[in-house]
């Protein structure tokens, strides 16, 4: 069947640097919103040490990751970097509130889980590319 949809490659690019995009907007809201301490107070609760710290590394990681991700670069590496992100927030948040984001809930996991999904098919495929050469 001949459909007027994108091609694979081109689906999977979209896939690739609109997850990266996700990522980077939160990371960039919280520079530009002022709530990098808010965040720190939140993990401090939780028995963090030195939560500011942390707070600033998942920053980093989002914007580093999804830098490279947009750009196509060790994506095999940059995948993971923002998995272990999306997990961490659901183990740390997400999942007390359940599964669902929206009407059906509020701020659960079918979100993050879906972004994990998500960043599963772009490694995949960074891997696949990399395999076929």
């Amino acid at each position: 069947m001949n459909l007027p949809f994108p091609r694979l490659h081109h689906t999977l690019v979209a896939l690739r640097v609109g997850v990266a995009v996700m990522f980077m907007a939160h990371a960039a809201v919280r520079v530009a919103g002022g709530t990098i301490e808010r965040f720190a107070g939140f993990l401090g609760t939780l028995g963090f040490p030195v939560p500011i710290v942390w707070v600033w590394g998942i920053t980093l990681v989002e914007l580093v990751c999804g830098t490279l991700l947009i750009l196509g670069v060790a994506v095999p590496w940059a995948a993971p970097g923002l998995m272990a992100v999306a997990a961490g927030g659901i183990v740390l948040i997400h999942r007390h509130n359940g599964w669902f984001v929206g009407e059906h809930g509020s701020g659960g996991m079918e979100y993050a889980v879906m972004l994990l999904l998500a960043l599963a098919v772009v490694m995949a495929a960074a891997l696949e590319k990399r395999r076929a050469r």
